[in-house]
């Protein structure tokens, strides 16, 4: 992935790697446990050697390929919402422990917020979603 593995990385690199991550769970390549503890590696990494580290038994895939946004099926489009909806409580527990706030248990508020938002937008007069 990268020729000088010390370079700092930004959210920005972070967040492409979670969606090529997330990329690899859709097409299996990766049980849950797997992606969870990818997840938060790729969410706690600092430098290009760590997201490396979280990629390197994953086949690469090419940046340049196109987007597949307008040729998603319906089924397609429920993947992305399970496992956005997979990740909501991981990521509650993370932050429960360690954002420093009172009253930390309103982050697992979020499971039911994110579900009413994932799950209860969708038109329901289309079939198979």
């Amino acid at each position: 992935m990268s020729d000088v593995p010390e370079i700092r990385i930004g959210t920005a690199e972070r967040e492409k790697s979670l969606n090529l991550l997330s990329e690899h769970f859709a097409a299996g390549r990766l049980t849950v446990p797997e992606f969870d503890e990818r997840s938060l590696a790729v969410t706690s990494a600092t430098t290009r050697g760590g997201l490396d580290r979280v990629f390197a038994d994953l086949p690469a895939t090419t940046v340049d390929t196109p987007a597949k946004a307008a040729t998603l099926d319906p089924a397609t489009d429920q993947n992305w919402r399970r496992i956005v909806m997979s990740v909501i409580p991981l990521l509650a527990l993370v932050l429960f422990f360690v954002v420093p706030v009172d009253n930390s248990w309103l982050f697992f508020l979020m499971v039911p917020a994110a579900g009413t938002i994932l799950f209860g937008t969708r038109d329901r007069r289309r079939p198979g979603r």
